[in-house]
C-alpha cells in the first residue's frame, strides 16, 4: 500500500489509514479505570473519578457515554515534536486556555487569556496535557453545564482518576495519534 497524506501533510510510511472507530470501556470492578481498543490493541487507561456517565454535568467528574469524533491535536511543541496524526494540529501557547464557566458565551470552548491572569491553562507544569485530543463532546450544540473540557490526554504516573476525560500513557497516546482522524468514532461506554 502507499503513503496516506492528510491535510497537514503527514504522510504514513506504513500505509495505515485513520482509525474507523476506537472503543474505551470501563474495567471490571473499577470504574475510574478502563480499556481502550484500538486497531487489534488494547491499553489501559483512567477514567473519570465519577466513572463513565450518561448524563454528563460539569463537574462531577463522570467521563461522558456516548459516540463521539476528535476534532483537534492539541501538544507542547516545546516539550515533543510534532507528532505523527491526520488531525488539525494546534501548537499550546502560554495563552491558551479552555472556558469551563457555564454562565461564558465561550463555555466549552477554547479561549485566549492574558499571561497575568488565571484560568483553565492548557500549558501546564506537569506532563498531562502534551497532548490533548479536543473531542466534540457538548460542542453542536452547546448546553451550559453538560460538560466542558472533555479531553483524551496522558494518565497521571499512578493512572489516579481525570476529571472526567480519558487518559493514557504517552507511548499509548503517540501510537493512538499515528491512526487518529477526523472521522474516528470515539465509543465511551
Amino acid at each position: 500500500m502507499g503513503n496516506i497524506v492528510n491535510s497537514n501533510g503527514y504522510r504514513s510510511s506504513r500505509g495505515d489509514p485513520p482509525l474507523s472507530a476506537i472503543r474505551i470501556r470501563a474495567a471490571a470492578g473499577n470504574p475510574r479505570r478502563g480499556w481502550l481498543t484500538a486497531g487489534g490493541r488494547t491499553v489501559p487507561v483512567a477514567l473519570g473519578r465519577g466513572g463513565i456517565r450518561a448524563s454528563k454535568r460539569e463537574g462531577d467528574g463522570g467521563t461522558p457515554r456516548g459516540t463521539f469524533r476528535p476534532r483537534k491535536l492539541w501538544w507542547r511543541a516545546d516539550r515533543h515534536p510534532r507528532p505523527r496524526t491526520f488531525l488539525p494540529i494546534r501548537a499550546i501557547g502560554p495563552e491558551d486556555a479552555w472556558c469551563e464557566d457555564p454562565a461564558s458565551r465561550h463555555y466549552n470552548q477554547p479561549i485566549r487569556l492574558e499571561r497575568d491572569r488565571s484560568g483553565d491553562r492548557l500549558r501546564r507544569d506537569d506532563h498531562l496535557y502534551d497532548f490533548i485530543v479536543e473531542i466534540d463532546h457538548n460542542s453542536s450544540p452547546r448546553v451550559a453545564g453538560r460538560g466542558s473540557a472533555v479531553f483524551l490526554h496522558l494518565a497521571r504516573d499512578n493512572f489516579g482518576p481525570t476529571a472526567g476525560c480519558v487518559s493514557m500513557t504517552r507511548s499509548a497516546m503517540l501510537q493512538l495519534l499515528a491512526r487518529l482522524g477526523p472521522n474516528t468514532r470515539i465509543v465511551i461506554g
